[in-house]
């Protein structure tokens, strides 16, 4: 189920166990930065001394690869910044054009017991948010993630500590054309991931996150914070 668009939805309609979370936009950042930002947040919710905090953000072109991509020894070409982080999952690419969500949560509402349900839950988030653009998406066996006409067009990776997360996931939107399309790894072929420019849709970033905090709440569970 979609939420209505209507961003002032009556407090009413959201189950009783609802989850405030401060929302927080950093604009471009380098992914060094973001990482130390996530981390400070991390220890602060682990102690309690902060709610759950979503940070959206977008990053000066990197690939990212985790120890899946070290296991395998797969790397990018020679033409992309590359750094080793400690999310699950192979290799990412980050750059100009793609929407990157950082959830900052304790996992311990229902539906949240075990890695595989909260990948789950972050997967139909964006499927449900992409449905309010008509845009068909849905999971493929080939790889987690979201995918849409046979294209990867979002990545999901998360490390944990005591069930608090960082890192989280990515939506293509407009792409430098060629340079998601250009990498390879986990068995995925070049060209495979892409973006929903190069599949003929048009969402702008401030669009795709209204989408992202209207579906929310249904989606899993949680509600932006009264500023």
């Amino acid at each position: 189920m979609v939420l209505e668009s209507n961003p002032l939805m009556p407090a009413d309609r959201f189950p009783a166990n609802m989850r405030e979370v401060v929302v927080i936009d950093l604009g471009t950042i380098p992914h060094a930065d973001a990482n130390l930002r996530m981390r400070e947040l991390q220890q602060l919710r682990l102690g309690e001394e902060i709610p759950d905090t979503l940070l959206f953000c977008d990053h000066p072109e990197i690939v990212t690869l985790g120890p899946a991509a070290r296991r395998d020894a797969v790397t990018a070409p020679d033409d992309y910044a590359q750094v080793e982080v400690d999310r699950g999952g192979s290799l990412t690419y980050h750059g100009p054009g793609q929407l990157v969500v950082y959830p900052v949560f304790r996992w311990d509402l229902e539906g949240e017991s075990n890695v595989k349900r909260v990948t789950a839950k972050l997967e139909a988030w964006c499927i449900e948010a992409l449905a309010e653009f008509n845009i068909v998406a849905g999971r493929d066996e080939r790889m987690q993630g979201v995918w849409s006409g046979g294209h990867k067009i979002g990545s999901v990776g998360l490390a944990f500590r005591n069930w608090v997360s960082r890192h989280g996931f990515t939506l293509n939107l407009a792409t430098t054309p060629g340079r998601v399309e250009g990498l390879h790894g986990c068995g995925l072929e070049p060209g495979v991931t892409t973006c929903l420019l190069a599949l003929g849709h048009r969402v702008s970033r401030p669009e795709m996150i209204a989408s992202l905090l209207r579906t929310m709440p249904l989606a899993i569970g949680r509600v932006e914070a009264k500023s």
